[in-house]
């Protein structure tokens, strides 16, 4: 049940992300609720799977790695923004790292 919990703070942080983009400095009133709920639902969905007995290290690392992935890879198709050789290779150890810390506690 932990990691569907963080599923759910991972998906609603990443809502949360797009809508401040949409949110125009949050003067647009529907993405700023949007983004508001989404964070407040991410940090409330983390503290369940933290309930649930995931250490906070691991929930945080996999957290974090999943959001800035899933976010750059829909910044390139939502926004058109790019990534260079050398941020692909930040993600990849960024993922590579929180996989360590997950394989490691065996």
């Amino acid at each position: 049940m932990k990691y569907i919990f963080l599923l759910g703070a991972i998906i609603a942080e990443v809502l949360g992300a797009i809508a401040t983009r949409q949110s125009n400095g949050f003067t647009k009133i529907i993405p700023t609720i949007i983004a508001v709920l989404g964070v407040v639902g991410a940090y409330y969905l983390l503290s369940l799977s933290l309930k649930s007995g995931m250490p906070i290290g691991i929930a945080y690392g996999i957290w974090a790695a999943l959001g800035i992935t899933i976010l750059a890879i829909l910044g390139i198709f939502l926004f058109k923004e790019t990534l260079t050789l050398v941020q692909l290779l930040g993600i990849v150890l960024i993922i590579s790292g929180v996989l360590a810390l997950e394989l490691g506690k065996s």
